[in-house]
């Protein structure tokens, strides 16, 4: 019997987060709240959840804050992070991505869309690849990335990337060269159903090149269309 996935989902409005829960459980997910940011650290050292339903509003330690925590520790960064935002927080959205989450999702939402954006951010932690036939590792130039035990080198040091950005970095080694618009990306990494800004890309691109180093530059912006993978760092 496949184990349970848990979902903290961190809302300290109760109605709200009452609902979420409901939704998720209907949907076959184990979950737990907690109303403030210190609340979420402590209970994530407590159980490692499979997933965190961050709403960025909290009380005391806000939701940028939790993210960022999370993602700067060795023993957190690989939790996959969900952001509940209001409408108009567009900032913070780019914060958010910039800091490591895997994803957002924008108040009011619908519980369709809210099950989609979670099933698909645990299927990308718990299956990096759906490419069974290709080799686990992929090499270009000095960027090795091996999508059997989720890691990245650059230049021969590893690169702690989020879930997301592994995906964007994968898609782009599978055809070195070759020219990846921004909604394919979006597509190969969040699946179909799943609605976000072209500029959200851009943002994980952005932190992509920084997190890779010299070797950042073999990813090319064209200029209209999206994004490719030179063979070499001189290249871009």
């Amino acid at each position: 019997m496949e184990q349970q996935q848990h979902i903290l989902i961190v809302e300290d409005e109760p109605e709200i987060g009452e609902l979420i829960g409901l939704h998720l459980s209907q949907a076959r997910y184990c979950t737990r709240r907690v109303e403030s940011g210190e609340d979420a650290l402590a209970s994530i050292d407590l159980e490692e959840p499979s997933l965190v339903l961050l709403d960025l509003m909290l009380p005391g330690i806000d939701g940028l804050e939790v993210c960022r925590r999370l993602k700067w520790n060795d023993a957190t960064r690989r939790i996959p992070v969900i952001m509940v935002t209001a409408k108009g927080e567009e900032t913070d959205i780019v914060t958010g991505l910039e800091l490591g989450a895997d994803d957002y999702i924008v108040k009011p939402f619908r519980s369709s869309v809210l099950v989609a954006r979670v099933r698909n951010v645990l299927r990308r932690t718990s299956a990096p690849s759906s490419h069974e036939e290709e080799s686990s590792k992929r090499k270009v130039g000095d960027v090795v990335v091996d999508l059997d035990r989720h890691e990245v080198s650059a230049n021969g040091n590893p690169v702690a990337l989020t879930v997301t950005e592994f995906g964007i970095l994968a898609f782009l080694m599978r055809r070195p060269g070759f020219v990846r618009t921004r909604d394919q990306i979006i597509s190969e990494v969040h699946g179909d159903q799943v609605v976000l800004s072209r500029r959200t890309i851009d943002v994980h691109i952005t932190a992509l090149r920084r997190k890779l180093g010299g070797a950042g530059r073999m990813i090319e912006t064209i200029r209209g269309v999206g994004y490719r993978l030179s063979q070499r760092a001189d290249e871009g």
